[in-house]
C-alpha cells in the first residue's frame, strides 16, 4: 500500500510538472506573438518545436483550441473562394508575463530530461535554443531591417532591431539591469562608473571540466566575434575545445563597410544604450589604418544617430579580443565626447579639417570635417607621424627590439554635416618600473583598476570587476563604524582580507571627509571611486596636463 502510495504522488508531481511545462511554453509563445517574434500562424508549430526541445512529449497547451482558431482566422488558405482576405486578428494579452523566470523553468525542464548538462551553460544552452525556436529567421530580420531602412530610415531600424534584440533575450535585460552604474563629477567632467555584474561566473563544475577539455583540430567558430556564431549550439567547459556560448538567438544583420561584408549585432551585456558591434565577416587580426577609420565613417553614414570606435591594435592599450577585427558602437554620449576643446592647431595640406586637443585625461586629438576624404588624409597623416613619433623626455617610445609601441585609439560620430574623429593617441610601452605598461593604470590604483583601459573606458565610462562589490560593501562599513578613530580604522581595514587592498585610499577618504555616517558614506565611497578612476585615465594619456606634458604634445603637434 505505501508503495502505491508514493507512486500516485509521484504520478501527480509528474502531471503537475508537465501542466506547469506546457503552461510556461503557451505563454511563452503568447509573449512572442505579441512582442512580434513569431507570427500567430506558427503558434502550434513553435509549442511542439519548444516541447521538443525540452525532450517532452506532451501536454497540449492549455488553450491549444484558440491556438488554432487564430491560426484559421489569419490562415490565407482559410476560405480560397472567399475575396474578403482574413479575419481581424487581436495580438495575446501578456500582463505579468516574467521571461527570465519561465524560460529559467523551461530550461530546468530540458536539463532534467537530459538534454544538455546539469550546469548553468547547460541551461544556458536549452534556454537560448528555445528562444530561436519563437522568433524570426536571419533572413527574415534582414528584410525587416531593410524594409525599415528603406521607409522610415536608420534610426527606425535599428530601434526594431535592438527591440528584438532584447525581446528575444539575446541582449540580456535583466542581467544588466544587476549593473550598478553611477556619475562622478570629476575635473574631467562628470565621469560614468559601472560594476559590471551581468556576465554570469563561472561555475565551479565548467572550471573543474575546462581543464580535461581535449583539444581538437581547428577551432569553430574560430572567436566569439566570428559570424559563424549566429544560431551556434555553443560548448560545455568539458567538451572539445572547451567552452563556448550558446547563440542560437544571435541575429546578425549583413552590412557593407569599405566595400566588404560586415556584420551589424548588438553586445549581449551591453555596457551603455544600444551597444552594438560591427565585426568584419574574415576572422583577422585588428587593425588601424585608413582603410579601417574610413570604414567608421561608412558606419556613420549608414547610421549618423550611432557613434562608433575602434580600439587600438596593440596588446595593453587594446581592448579584449584582438584577434578580430571589429568595432563597437551605439547611442551613447560620453564624457569624452562632451569635453571641451583645450586648444586648436592646423595641419599644412588639410585646409578643411578642423583639428583641436580635447581637454581630457588621455590625450585625445578632435578633427572635423564635412569632406570625409581630406579629413581620412589627415586622420592618416596623424596615425603615421605619431606611430614612429619619440620623446623620451615623456617616455613616448615608438619602437623597442623590433616592436612597435604607438598607435590610436579613433572614434568617430557625426555632428551636423560635420564628420568627426577622435584619436587617442596611445603608446603600449612598459619599463622596470611599470612592467604592465607606462601608460596603464599605474600599481597605486589597482586596487579598483588593473585591467587594461579599452575603447569605452577611453572615453569615460569605467568597467569595473565585480570583486568591488563586497569589497567597497567592506570599506563602507569600517569607515561608519569607527568614523573619528583613525587608528581602529586603520587596523580594522588591513585586518579584513575585503578591505585590505583599499586601506591606504579608504583612510585618505576618512581624512578628506570628517564623519562618515550610514547616510553619506555610499556617496563618499563612490566620488572616491570616481576620482581614481580619473587619475587612472590620466595614467593611460600619453601627455600630462603640466606644464612639460603640455609642451611635449606641442612638439608632436607642431611636427604634423
Amino acid at each position: 500500500m505505501a508503495v502505491n502510495n508514493a507512486q500516485a504522488v509521484a504520478g501527480e508531481q509528474t502531471t503537475a510538472q508537465a501542466t506547469s511545462l506546457a503552461q510556461d511554453i503557451e505563454a511563452l509563445v503568447r509573449y512572442a506573438v505579441a512582442n512580434g517574434l513569431l507570427a500567430p500562424e506558427d503558434e502550434t508549430w513553435a509549442y511542439n518545436a519548444v516541447l521538443e526541445c525540452v525532450g517532452a512529449t506532451g501536454p497540449a497547451a492549455p488553450h491549444a483550441a484558440e491556438m488554432l482558431a487564430d491560426q484559421y482566422a489569419l490562415a490565407p488558405t482559410r476560405d480560397l473562394a472567399d475575396p474578403e482576405g482574413i479575419l481581424e486578428f487581436e495580438l495575446p494579452a501578456t500582463d505579468g508575463f516574467d521571461l527570465e523566470a519561465v524560460i529559467e523553468r523551461i530550461a530546468a525542464a530540458g536539463v532534467a530530461n537530459g538534454r544538455e548538462e546539469d550546469t548553468p551553460s547547460g541551461a544556458d544552452r536549452i534556454a537560448t535554443r528555445v528562444m530561436d525556436l519563437v522568433m524570426p529567421r536571419p533572413s527574415e530580420v534582414s528584410a525587416t531591417f531593410a524594409e525599415l531602412y528603406d521607409e522610415d530610415g536608420a534610426e527606425a531600424a535599428t530601434d526594431w532591431f535592438y527591440r528584438m534584440c532584447c525581446d528575444a533575450r539575446y541582449v540580456r535585460t535583466a542581467a544588466i539591469a544587476k549593473n550598478i552604474g553611477w556619475t562622478s563629477p570629476t575635473q574631467w567632467g562628470d565621469l560614468e562608473i559601472t560594476i559590471n555584474l551581468s556576465k554570469p561566473e563561472k561555475d565551479p563544475k565548467a572550471i573543474a571540466a575546462a581543464g580535461a577539455a581535449p583539444a581538437t583540430g581547428d577551432v569553430y567558430p574560430a572567436c566569439q566575434l566570428c559570424m559563424e556564431n549566429e544560431g551556434y549550439r555553443g560548448r560545455g567547459a568539458g567538451e572539445a575545445n572547451g567552452a563556448h556560448p550558446a547563440r542560437q538567438n544571435l541575429r546578425i544583420v549583413p552590412i557593407t563597410l569599405g566595400g566588404e561584408h560586415w556584420g551589424l549585432q548588438y553586445s549581449p551585456y551591453a555596457y551603455f544604450n544600444e551597444h552594438c558591434i560591427a565585426m568584419s565577416a574574415e576572422h583577422r587580426l585588428m587593425h588601424v589604418d585608413r582603410e579601417n577609420m574610413g570604414r567608421l565613417l561608412d558606419f556613420v553614414d549608414l547610421f549618423p544617430h550611432y557613434f562608433v570606435g575602434s580600439n587600438a591594435d596593440l596588446p595593453i592599450v587594446g581592448g579584449s579580443i584582438l584577434s578580430h577585427d571589429h568595432f563597437q558602437g551605439g547611442r551613447h554620449v560620453f564624457p569624452m565626447m562632451k569635453a571641451q576643446v583645450a586648444s586648436t592647431f592646423s595641419m599644412d595640406g588639410f585646409p578643411s579639417v578642423e583639428c583641436s586637443v580635447v581637454r581630457w585625461p588621455l590625450s585625445v586629438l578632435k578633427l572635423a570635417a564635412c569632406d570625409r576624404e581630406q579629413l581620412l588624409d589627415a586622420a592618416a597623416h596623424v596615425l603615421d607621424v605619431w606611430r614612429d613619433w619619440s620623446d623620451e623626455a615623456v617616455g613616448v617610445v615608438a619602437e623597442s627590439n623590433g616592436e612597435r609601441h604607438n598607435t590610436i585609439t579613433p572614434v568617430a560620430c557625426r555632428e551636423g554635416e560635420n564628420y568627426v574623429l577622435y584619436l587617442a593617441l596611445r603608446c603600449n610601452v612598459t619599463t622596470d618600473e611599470h612592467p604592465l605598461g607606462v601608460f596603464h593604470p599605474h600599481a597605486e590604483w589597482h586596487h579598483i583598476k588593473k585591467e587594461n583601459i579599452g575603447l569605452i573606458e577611453v572615453m569615460g565610462l569605467a568597467i569595473l570587476p565585480p570583486r568591488l562589490v563586497d569589497e567597497l560593501g567592506a570599506v563602507e562599513r569600517h569607515l561608519v563604524e569607527l568614523s573619528g578613530e583613525p587608528a581602529a580604522l586603520a587596523k580594522a581595514l588591513e585586518e579584513d582580507a575585503l578591505s585590505a587592498p583599499h586601506a591606504a585610499w579608504a583612510l585618505e577618504l576618512a581624512e578628506a571627509h570628517g564623519p562618515i555616517t550610514a547616510d553619506t558614506v555610499e556617496d563618499v565611497v563612490r566620488a572616491g571611486v570616481g576620482e581614481v578612476f580619473g587619475h587612472v585615465l590620466e595614467d593611460a594619456g600619453v601627455y600630462k596636463w603640466d606644464d612639460e606634458g603640455r609642451a611635449a604634445q606641442q612638439r608632436f603637434i607642431d611636427a604634423l
